[in-house]
């Protein structure tokens, strides 16, 4: 009979935060996959946790994960534990569960800390639809598309970043979504911790002056959907009605559908546009 993956949520910072459930399951597994072993053996020896450990990270996910998975059919059962907070959020675990999945070796997660959620909750901003982004992508193609999604995204946007990088992500926010309230988190759960709500200018005078330190959460307020239509509506203002129509013409639409469309851009009666071509 196959082993089982436990996905086990540690403390973000307070270890009072370690539940009793995920204490009795790192102490009842037969193996403890660690993204940084010498992180973990001081969570393990605070709370008295003897079970074997082994390293699972980034750069050995691959070769690791379908070993790991090889013992689980054999029939032991693995915890995952990462750093900090829940595994398979931005870290390599979302790499065993699919291998596991792929196995057909049974997945389950021991809830706990996620420092997404604990700075969403704590942030002042709209819970009711949110999404995450983790860090953003180092490559300049993909960090430009994901800031320009940003600019029109209505939800709540969750983001994780280093000390050493947060002025240069405020500077690039702050070209895409400058009037927008952030919320910056920090040690999170510990002694200091500490949320500040400012825009990216702001923010980029306040951690000019404060050099940041330990890692970032930033809570990014969504823009107004009425905000949006207003700018939707403002950017067909920059065309004339003549081009406006070539669009949606050159899209098929015969003239009639085309005049309801662009009145409905520009947020104005059908019959103003029509007017505009027998005047």
């Amino acid at each position: 009979m196959a082993g089982k993956l436990f996905l086990c949520a540690t403390p973000i910072g307070n270890l009072s935060d370690m539940t009793f459930r995920c204490i009795e399951t790192l102490k009842n597994a037969d193996l403890i996959a660690a993204e940084d072993t010498r992180n973990t053996i001081k969570l393990l020896n605070h709370f008295e946790i003897k079970t074997p450990m082994t390293s699972y990270h980034e750069y050995n996910k691959i070769d690791k994960g379908h070993y790991l998975v090889s013992l689980m059919m054999e029939g032991k059962n693995i915890a995952l534990v990462s750093d900090a907070g829940t595994p398979g959020i931005s870290d390599p675990g979302e790499e065993l569960v699919r291998f596991c999945r792929e196995a057909g070796i049974e997945v389950t997660s021991i809830p706990g800390p996620a420092a997404c959620i604990t700075a969403l909750t704590m942030s002042g901003l709209s819970t009711r639809r949110f999404c995450f982004e983790g860090f953003l992508p180092t490559d300049k193609k993909e960090r430009s598309l994901v800031l320009e999604r940003l600019k029109t995204e209505t939800r709540t946007t969750v983001f994780y970043e280093a000390p050493h990088r947060l002025l240069k992500t405020l500077e690039l926010m702050a070209s895409y979504i400058s009037g927008r309230r952030i919320v910056f988190c920090k040690e999170l759960t510990k002694r200091y911790e500490n949320a500040l709500m400012m825009t990216a200018k702001e923010a980029m005078v306040y951690y000019e002056e404060n050099p940041p330190k330990g890692e970032f959460v930033l809570v990014v307020e969504g823009i107004l959907q009425e905000q949006l239509d207003e700018e939707v509506r403002q950017s067909w203002e920059n065309i004339s009605i003549e081009e406006h129509m070539d669009i949606y013409l050159a899209k098929g639409m015969n003239k009639k559908e085309a005049m309801k469309a662009v009145a409905a851009d520009r947020g104005v009666p059908k019959r103003e546009i029509y007017q505009h071509f027998i005047s």
